[in-house]
C-alpha cells in the first residue's frame, strides 16, 4: 500500500488512513486507488470486524482534489473520465463493503473528501468540522454515481441546495442535513469514533453484514421474494447465535467467532 494510504490493524478493527497531512490529505489519484485497494483487500478478510476512514493529523479529512494534479491528469474530458472511473470504482468498494464503515471526521471535509465519507455507515465529525461541495467554483461537475449516493443520503432538494450554492458550513448544519451521524467537540473525535468501531466490534458479525445486506437491498425497488424474507432466519442456525443467547442467559460476553 503507498504511504499515502495506510492500513492499520487493532484486532477487528482496521483503519484506513488518508496520510497527506501537509496537503491536508488533498486526494489525488494514487489515494484513490490506495483506498480502493484498500478495501478491496479488507472485503476479503472475515477477521474484519469494522472499518474506520479517517484522514491524518487533526486538521483535514480531506479537502477535495488536489488541484495540482488537474493540468496532468484532469485536463480534458477524455482524461477526467477515465479519472472518474477510478473514483466511482473507489467509491463502489466503500457503499458494497460488508464490513461495517465508520468515517472519523476532523476539520474540512469538502469536495471527493466528503465523497468518501459519506458512503460510509456512520458519520462522526468534531464540532469545528466543515462541509461542503463547492466544485461549481472551478467549473466542475459532480458525476451520477456522486449525486446519487448524496441524493440517497440527503434528498434531492438538500443535495440540489449543496451542490447549486456551493458554500462550506459547519458541523451542526451538515448534521441537520444528515451529512453526518453524530457531532462531537473536537478534542473528542477520535475518542467518540472508536467507541463506535468497539460497539460495532463487540456485536455478532455476521449480524453486522447481514444488516448491512438487507438495508441495501431495501434501496431496490422491487418487491421482496420470499426466500429474501426468510434469509432473516438463518441467524439461528448459526454458532454466534447460540453463544450470544448463552452468554445473555449467564451475564456474560459473547465471544462471538463469525460463524
Amino acid at each position: 500500500m503507498a504511504d499515502e494510504v495506510l492500513i492499520e490493524r487493532d484486532g477487528g478493527i482496521v483503519t484506513v488512513v488518508l496520510n497527506r497531512p501537509d496537503r491536508l490529505n488533498a486526494l489525488t489519484w494514487a489515494m484513490w486507488e490506495g483506498v480502493r485497494n484498500a478495501f478491496a483487500l479488507l472485503e476479503m478478510e472475515d477477521e474484519v470486524r469494522c472499518i474506520v476512514l479517517r484522514g491524518a493529523g487533526d486538521k483535514a479529512f480531506a479537502p477535495g482534489a488536489d488541484i495540482g494534479e488537474f493540468a496532468a491528469l484532469r485536463s480534458n474530458s477524455t482524461q477526467a473520465r477515465a479519472y472518474g472511473r477510478l473514483m466511482h470504482e473507489t467509491m463502489r468498494v466503500i457503499d458494497e463493503s460488508r464490513h461495517p464503515t465508520v468515517a472519523l471526521i476532523q476539520g474540512v471535509c469538502v469536495g471527493g473528501g466528503l465523497e468518501l465519507a459519506m458512503l460510509c455507515d456512520i458519520r462522526v465529525c468534531g464540532e469545528g468540522s466543515r462541509f461542503g461541495v463547492p466544485i461549481n467554483r472551478l467549473g466542475v461537475t459532480m458525476g451520477y454515481p456522486e449525486i446519487s449516493a448524496l441524493i440517497r443520503l440527503v434528498g434531492r432538494q438538500t443535495a440540489l441546495e449543496i451542490l447549486l450554492e456551493g458554500r462550506v458550513f459547519g458541523a451542526m448544519e451538515a448534521k441537520e442535513k444528515g451529512l453526518v451521524s453524530r457531532v462531537v467537540p473536537d478534542a473528542q473525535v477520535m475518542v467518540e469514533a472508536y467507541a463506535a468501531a468497539r460497539r460495532i466490534a463487540a456485536g455478532a458479525p455476521l449480524v453486522n453484514r447481514w444488516h448491512k445486506k438487507f438495508a441495501r437491498r431495501l434501496e431496490d425497488p422491487r418487491p421482496l421474494e420470499p426466500r429474501e424474507f426468510d434469509e432473516p432466519y438463518e441467524t439461528f442456525d448459526t454458532e454466534d447465535f447460540r453463544q450470544g443467547y448463552r452468554s445473555f442467559l449467564s451475564k456474560q460476553t459473547p465471544g462471538f467467532r463469525g460463524r
